[in-house]
């Protein structure tokens, strides 16, 4: 049995339906049970919070593998929580969702990550990090800017990063989680191009039909834009600081693992834009 964490958002959805297309009957813990009825008749639906562990526990009862994947200022505690019950169940093996860099944390994302990714190995079970780059689904928050004037506002400047599509780490995560051979691997998952802001606005400008610019903004702008929209200040903290790496050259490595582990290249951003087009429109 293997259980999915976080299977009502972006990653832990896409893996949840690649592993029932696989022909694998996955449960998933959820804290909402509506946001998770489309599972119903292909997935085992238990209700649970990474914060309580006894939820943790019952859901993990006689499962084998576990997906886990936790956002926030405390995920190092909610992960925390999700090894010790992984532990306390016998489960064999976590595919943990990291974050790249997390081998030597620079920023506060990798460093969350990190923190956690040290206690996955000192519990002693089997594990696997994935360690992705920025999601391509991150440039549906210029879709509002980009309907409205057609502009990209970033605080990056020329720095390049090589966006992953989702669903390509979600494939990764169900090759480790259905096969051997990936126990003590460490995943570092990229896109096969790294652009700037303006190569990600060139090609949404030939997808979309119509001009799209990249604008480099001062970071307190985006601060304010951040806020503005209600996320939480210190995430809005480790935001800037992604950015700002980004901006200094820092995010523009390439890999291949995503061709070594799948047998075919990660997904291309033009390729991801079309698909997604009509949610810039």
């Amino acid at each position: 049995m293997i259980l999915v964490l976080g299977a009502t958002g972006t990653i832990g959805g896409e893996v949840a339906r690649q592993l029932i297309a696989a022909g694998e009957r996955p449960r998933i813990l959820v804290r909402d049970l509506d946001k998770a009825r489309a599972f119903a008749d292909t997935a085992d639906v238990v209700r649970g919070d990474l914060g309580d562990v006894a939820s943790l526990r019952a859901a993990m009862h006689g499962v084998d593998k576990v997906f886990m994947i936790s956002t926030g200022t405390n995920a190092v505690a909610l992960e925390g929580n999700v090894v010790d019950a992984a532990v306390a169940e016998g489960v064999k093996h976590i595919v943990k969702l990291s974050v790249i860099s997390a081998e030597a944390p620079a920023i506060t994302f990798a460093r969350w990550h990190n923190a956690s990714e040290q206690k996955l190995k000192a519990s002693g079970l089997a594990w696997t990090m994935l360690r992705p780059g920025n999601f391509m689904t991150n440039t549906l928050g210029w879709a509002s800017t980009i309907k409205a004037d057609g502009n990209i506002y970033q605080p990056t400047g020329t720095g390049t990063w090589a966006a992953i599509d989702p669903a390509d780490i979600s494939a990764v995560a169900v090759r480790a989680l259905t096969t051997t051979g990936h126990e003590g691997k460490e995943y570092t998952l990229t896109g096969s191009e790294a652009l700037d802001g303006a190569g990600y606005a060139a090609i949404l400008t030939r997808v979309l039909g119509k001009t799209v610019t990249f604008v480099d903004v001062p970071p307190d702008a985006a601060k304010q834009a951040m806020l503005g929209s209600g996320m939480p200040a210190d995430y809005v903290d480790a935001l800037l600081d992604l950015l700002a790496a980004m901006k200094a050259g820092y995010t523009g490595a390439v890999t291949d693992t995503v061709q070594q582990v799948l047998g075919r290249p990660a997904t291309t951003f033009a390729s991801w834009a079309r698909r997604h087009a009509d949610a810039f429109r």
